[in-house]
């Protein structure tokens, strides 16, 4: 496994990886003020068009959805409920998120929430070698090609953003 930061701290998802025998790579930029994803890109130097964030929402049947899109992108809820077969989706409050995924608003990951959910990566992803999003910690990123992604998480790729 590749690191990047031999000092960082291994966070869930690092584990996971590992675990799986996943090539990735790993950044930290904990000690920096960064906290959009455009900033996070910038901080560390990276193409905001590889850097995704995960979005959590719920349907209108109840059903939870994970979207991972580029950070310079909005997610539109229309594509959204239709790549997962809903007449409508919302975004989860903020507040609903750590008990439901195990994750909190600004570290939340695809990889190792407390229950899997269908989960969508913006179609942008297919044509990368590899993406980065959020290690499942605040200040913390693993870049994963999405090939090998696939052997951690179920996922499929669509056309979700605005």
């Amino acid at each position: 496994m590749a690191k990047s930061d031999k000092n960082a701290e291994k966070t869930n998802v690092m584990r996971i990886l590992d675990q799986k025998k996943i090539n990735y790579r790993h950044y930290c930029y904990a000690d920096t003020s960064a906290v959009s994803g455009i900033e996070v890109a910038q901080v560390l130097g990276q193409n905001p068009e590889q850097v995704f964030k995960t979005l959590v929402t719920v349907a209108g049947s109840g059903a939870h959805y994970v979207f991972v899109i580029p950070v310079a992108e909005e997610l539109d809820l229309k594509k959204s409920a239709k790549a997962v077969g809903e007449k409508s989706i919302a975004m989860l409050k903020s507040k609903e998120l750590l008990p439901l995924t195990g994750y909190i608003h600004g570290g939340c990951s695809p990889i190792g929430m407390k229950k899997f959910f269908p989960t969508v990566i913006d179609e942008t992803a297919e044509i990368l070698e590899t993406i980065i999003f959020s290690a499942g910690k605040i200040g913390y990123q693993v870049e994963v090609s999405p090939e090998d992604l696939k052997q951690v998480i179920d996922f499929k790729f669509a056309d979700i953003t605005v």
